[in-house]
């Protein structure tokens, strides 16, 4: 099944012309991509705590990197914007490659949950943020 393409993410069709094939899929509809430098090539996969996106807190909770610059703008706004409007919101900054290995994303630059489900991994500003809390 072809899927529409997600913000910040590698375009299927390109991979797929430069040769590479999907060796997992997390159940968010996030694809792991390879290319082997040897057919007998082990294939990578996701640990389970990425491969299936959930975590046990209410609220948002934003697990992000350093990995994309603009997340030392937007973070801050995300929980200044939270805090003046009464919304339960946690950033978690993953600082190391043991939590990134062992986040409960794919996805460690930015990846958004509400009560426990994963959301998005597209960079909100307060505007983008509110309009996803109001519905």
């Amino acid at each position: 099944m072809q899927q529409r393409k997600k913000p910040f993410l590698a375009d299927s069709k390109f991979l797929k012309y430069k040769g590479f094939t999907v060796c997992d899929e997390a159940d968010n509809g996030i694809q792991l991509w390879y290319l082997p430098f040897e057919k007998e090539a082990e294939m990578p996969s996701f640990k389970e705590c990425a491969k299936h996106p959930h975590i046990d807190e209410n609220g948002y909770v934003l697990y992000y990197t350093n990995q994309c610059p603009f997340n030392a703008k937007y973070v801050p706004v995300l929980e200044e914007t939270a805090k003046k409007n009464g919304i339960a919101f946690n950033a978690v900054k993953i600082d190391c490659r043991e939590n990134a290995q062992n986040a409960p994303t794919p996805i460690t630059t930015y990846a958004l949950f509400c009560d426990g489900e994963y959301v998005t991994n597209e960079q909100m500003n307060d505007k983008k943020f509110l309009k996803l809390v109001n519905g």
